[in-house]
């Protein structure tokens, strides 16, 4: 049952982050889970355990990290994108 609870977490952090930020998660809803269990992964590393912990994630080390990695991930897809527009 953890490992489902932990997909659902990092499904509405990855969800949040794309929200917060107004960016789309390629990949839907897979895409949020996998960015916000990456980015619980990075927002533990930089922060630890700040903040309330629900099924066994920080929430917000990972919305902060989920935060980061939409952002890095959104300016590296974009500037594929505008290379293959320029070809």
């Amino acid at each position: 049952m953890g490992i489902i609870l932990y997909l659902i977490m990092g499904g509405i952090i990855g969800w949040l982050a794309g929200l917060i930020l107004g960016k789309d998660i390629p990949g839907g809803i897979i895409g949020n889970i996998i960015a916000g269990i990456i980015g619980a992964w990075l927002g533990g590393l930089l922060l630890g355990d700040l903040g309330p912990v629900i099924w066994d994630v920080a929430i917000i080390p990972a919305l902060i990290g989920a935060l980061i990695f939409v952002f890095v991930l959104s300016l590296i897809l974009g500037s594929m994108n505008k290379g293959r527009k320029r070809a």
